[in-house]
């Protein structure tokens, strides 16, 4: 995983998240905390965290090298989970499985902190195992706690957990114990979701899950490619032939199957209500697929090892016991049975002769010595074959994880959409974003605006205590723009071609402007984003060449 998770790391590109983390997390501690009040406060422990590490070195690779770290974590403990509730191979498979998914591997790459809870939701539920077995729950809590600090959705896990404790068929004694643990959780969740509920605004653009949501997550889970998927499918549906076990004892399907499906079932319901759903809120679930389908392929190599045995199986007769000979003349031997043959001895033997046999007369001689007890053979061709498995997995997916490297599959490339207004822009220039959060371009990479006027911005965004900084009034606005004759607009294209309408008054005033006082002239389409010079109609009425509005972009 740690070897996937670098390869293609620097992307030369940040998208518009990340490139929210590379800002925010470059700020002063009391800046972050500020602006925690007003936005992003679910962000607010990674914030934190990142700012120690861009520390020691402000870069797009550092940026991400948190979540590689907690990528590789993950498998590792994926892995140990596998161990400790099947067997070592299966939890070999189950972590090689982990490492090579693409969806845990686009994540890797991401620098934000849902590889991060990842890593934690699963080191939490392996503590959990270990608790409903000994019966020590605090480091289970507090895993959690930090977890479900680093992201509120995490709390999600423990309905996946207490579903767990139902099909282990759990004694009142566990229950307990985790009741006291997730009350704890939960107590020390209150502040962040009373604060992120005033925020609810950011995530207004969510929309209802479908059926369609939830096949696409499952493909995602168990392998994107048709092939991969459908072989995966099959050994987690034979592995789900496990759910329950001994009483009180958790089972590898009993603990993967609710944390793969629980926490993106209970969030795409609450969707319904009030739409939060996104694949990566949920992506600690991933731990659970590869876990299903390294127990069903467990279950499959058991059941071949099985019959390979019998078939090769054959009875052998062993050679009938010789009676001992009695010669004329001579008192009948004594025969002393013995584990490995009668032993005799002549009937004129003292007790020394006695003493000296293997063993208490009417016993059976004592067992040989372990080192002379034949081995059992153990043989490595199940685990080998299964890691084989992986292999083809990996190689059947590799065009899927070297086209995840490439800055374009994310969705969008503010590097680009710099370098696309470096070459338009002029020294003095009038600026304009639309809208306002396109100003993140400026604030990640700020050498192409460097002498450019931000036509909109009343104060910058560290000191304000807000993400993109604050800006001025409709009227202040018009007034700024009145005398000019150029302005290049950094604008999402969407917008610009009347998809979707903005509630805000400064926004509004924007487009009104640019609409009523000035033509578009030339532009450069960088993914969702366009920088584009819109030019005064009066002086296009002037000029005897008046630039030509481009064609209008086709919709995404």
């Amino acid at each position: 995983m740690l070897a996937l998770g670098l390869w293609g790391l620097d992307r030369s590109g940040m998208w518009r998240d990340e490139a929210v983390t590379f800002q925010v997390a470059r700020r002063t501690v009391p800046q972050i905390w500020r602006l925690l009040h007003g936005v992003d406060a679910v962000h607010g422990l990674y914030y934190l965290l990142l700012h120690a590490v861009l520390t020691v070195h402000p870069g797009e690779v550092v940026l991400r090298l948190p979540s590689v770290c907690a990528a590789a974590l993950t498998a590792g403990l994926v892995a140990a989970l596998g161990a400790r509730l099947v067997r070592p191979r299966a939890g070999l498979w189950a972590g090689l499985l982990y490492a090579v998914s693409p969806m845990a591997g686009h994540y890797a790459q991401e620098g934000r902190s849902y590889a991060l809870v990842a890593a934690g939701a699963t080191g939490a539920t392996l503590l959990w195992v270990r608790a409903v077995r000994k019966g020590s729950w605090w480091a289970y809590g507090v895993v959690l706690g930090l977890t479900c600090w680093l992201h509120e959705f995490a709390v999600l896990l423990l309905l996946a957990h207490a579903l767990s404790l139902t099909l282990a068929r759990a004694g009142a004694r566990v229950w307990r114990g985790w009741g006291c643990a997730a009350g704890a959780v939960c107590a020390v969740l209150v502040p962040m979701v009373l604060v992120s509920r005033t925020q609810s605004a950011q995530v207004a653009w969510l929309r209802e899950p479908t059926w369609d949501t939830a096949a696409d997550l499952l493909r995602s889970c168990l392998g994107p490619t048709d092939g991969v998927y459908a072989v995966c499918l099959v050994l987690a549906a034979v592995g789900l032939t496990g759910v329950a076990g001994r009483r009180g004892e958790p089972t590898c399907a009993g603990v993967a199957l609710p944390l793969l499906v629980v926490p993106p079932a209970a969030l795409m319901l609450a969707s319904q209500v009030a739409p939060l759903y996104v694949d990566r809120y949920v992506l600690y679930a991933l731990s659970g697929a590869p876990l299903l389908v390294a127990a069903g392929a467990e279950r499959v190599a058991a059941a071949v090892g099985r019959r390979w045995a019998g078939g090769r199986r054959t009875p052998v007769a062993l050679p009938a016991r010789p009676a001992p000979v009695v010669l004329p003349g001579r008192p009948a031997p004594v025969v002393l049975p013995g584990r490995t043959g009668p032993v005799v001895l002549a009937a004129s033997a003292g007790p020394a002769a006695l003493a000296g046999s293997a063993g208490p007369v009417g016993l059976p001689d004592r067992a040989a010595p372990r080192s002379s007890r034949p081995s059992r053979p153990r043989t490595l061709g199940p685990a080998l074959a299964g890691a084989v498995g992986v292999l083809l997995a990996l190689t059947h997916q590799w065009p899927l994880l070297r086209d995840d490297r490439d800055p374009a599959r994310r969705p969008d490339d503010l590097a680009a959409v710099s370098r696309a207004a470096g070459r338009m822009l002029r020294p003095g220039g009038a600026v304009l974003f639309l809208p306002a959060q396109t100003r993140n371009v400026a604030l990640t990479y700020p050498g192409a605006f460097h002498g450019a006027r931000d036509l909109a911005l009343a104060g910058p965004a560290p000191a304000s205590g807000t993400l993109y900084g604050t800006e001025v009034g409709a009227a202040e606005l018009r007034r700024r723009t009145d005398r000019l004759e150029r302005v290049w607009v950094l604008a999402d294209r969407d917008l610009l071609a009347g998809r979707w309408r903005v509630g805000d008054a400064t926004e509004r005033a924007k487009l009104a402007v640019l609409a009523h006082d000035f033509v578009p002239g030339p532009e450069r389409v960088r993914g969702d984003v366009t920088v584009r010079l819109y030019v005064r109609r009066a002086a296009v009425t002037r000029s005897p060449a008046s630039p030509t509005a481009p064609p209008r972009p086709a919709p995404r």
